[in-house]
């Protein structure tokens, strides 16, 4: 190198300081891709991420490719840096030399490149692998043999090289995920994904209408009584009884009955025949696995039964799909349930039948779902009494003052969230 100038030493050290950049800004976009986002592009037939596919498919090779072409530009940097500080600086060029290729190498050959390729994988691992590609190729051989000295040591520890972590997400870091997508998935899909994977944490008694509540008609009574329950009822499915319902025969659908009655067959031998077998359901069944299972019988609704057999309450499909897409409703504008009624005061009347998960949901609190599912239930457990009317006391932080109480069932309670004490 005695024979080439001062001016060419300097040139070519500032490519080789450019190369290794290169390299540097190489490794870090390559392992900085998301691989979901890469998959999802190889997929799409992506010829550059296919062709990083390609190489991140044994991340030892790549590394190994890259380890070495960083090594022998840095070290070739090394000499000609050495080199030149000599020229200029005599003996003390070694010293020169050591800092001035070290602060040189460290901003624009690792610092920089790296912060911009962590930034922007996509934009330096893609145009790299043009290049990364056929070195592979050309270096093969000694890529090779490095790759097998170093694996050998890694088999000293038991270590597999082309093992690793498992890169599969857990339904934890996917609602993560979603939640940290930002503009990239309307709010109101965010939440519709979030729900579904709720949906395995809550159970067919956490949203079941409960056995007291059902809506049903005893098929004993006199045929007046059964006709007008019949046209009363609310719903297009109405369960039929004997005596009481945990003797229930089937459910009647609204449209069955239409027809029998406008053949004027309608009478209660035609609506017990046109009643539908009764589906059953154990309780704590998570949402998940109903969900799954009301698709594979063909079912919408069903009945919860204890490990007695006793009927505890009722659950739909519709019931189930609320839970992932919100209530459904005519109005555009969110609106509180029948149970809640806000007063101008701040408070709110809340029926004692009020579920604690629609109550946190619907008005952002903090009530403990992990016992009773109902407003009713929650204070009863925190009296461990049936209260009288009256009566003041703080559940969980929440101010609430018992209004009326009637058969041994709170009906309705003033909450005032204003005075909440975590």
């Amino acid at each position: 190198m005695d024979d080439i100038s001062t001016g060419a030493l300097t040139g070519i050290l500032i490519a080789l300081l450019f190369v290794s950049a290169f390299f540097s800004s190489s490794e870090t976009g390559m392992m900085s891709l998301n691989r979901y986002r890469l998959r999802h592009l190889v997929q799409s037939r992506h010829k550059a991420a296919t062709r990083v596919e390609r190489l991140l498919s044994r991340p030892d090779r790549l590394i190994g490719l890259i380890l070495i072409g960083n090594n022998l530009v840095n070290i070739l940097a090394s000499a000609i840096a050495t080199l030149l500080a000599i020229r200029l600086f005599g003996d003390y060029g070694v010293a020169v030399a050591t800092i001035g290729l070290t602060l040189a190498v460290l901003i624009f050959s690792e610092v920089t490149p790296k912060t911009l390729a962590a930034l922007y994988p996509e934009k330096v691992a893609f145009p790299a692998s043009i290049i990364l590609r056929p070195l592979m190729v050309l270096l093969y051989p000694a890529v090779w043999a490095i790759n097998a000295i170093s694996n050998g040591l890694l088999a000293l520890f038991r270590i597999n090289p082309q093992g690793g972590e498992d890169t599969a997400i857990s339904s934890e870091e996917l609602r993560t995920i979603v939640n940290e997508a930002g503009a990239l998935i309307p709010r109101r899909h965010q939440d519709m994904l979030v729900s579904i994977l709720d949906l395995e944490k809550v159970t067919v008694d956490d949203i079941m209408v409960p056995r007291n509540e059902i809506y049903g008609i005893d098929i004993t009574q006199d045929w007046k009584s059964i006709n007008r329950r019949l046209l009363q009822s609310p719903h297009t499915k109405v369960l039929l009884y004997r005596d009481n319902i945990d003797d229930a025969l089937g459910f009647i659908h609204a449209r069955d009955a239409l027809r029998l009655l406008g053949r004027e067959e309608l009478s209660k031998p035609s609506l017990m025949r046109a009643a539908r077998e009764v589906y059953f359901i154990p309780e704590a069944t998570p949402l998940n696995v109903q969900l799954l299972k009301f698709q594979r019988n063909k079912e919408r609704i069903g009945l919860i039964v204890d490990e007695y057999g006793d009927i505890q309450g009722l659950i739909t499909l519709d019931d189930i799909l609320e839970e992932i897409v919100g209530d459904f409703t005519t109005t555009i504008s969110p609106t509180l349930s029948d149970e809640i009624k806000p007063q101008d005061d701040g408070s709110y009347l809340i029926e004692g039948s009020a579920s604690i998960r629609d109550l946190n949901k619907e008005l952002n609190w903090n009530l403990p779902t992990d016992g009773p599912r109902s407003l009713n239930g929650l204070i009863l457990e925190y009296l461990e009494d049936i209260p009288e009317a009256n009566i003041g006391l703080r559940v969980a932080g929440y101010p609430i003052e018992i209004l009326e109480v009637e058969n041994n069932v709170i009906k309705q309670v003033r909450v005032q969230p204003s005075y909440y004490q975590p």
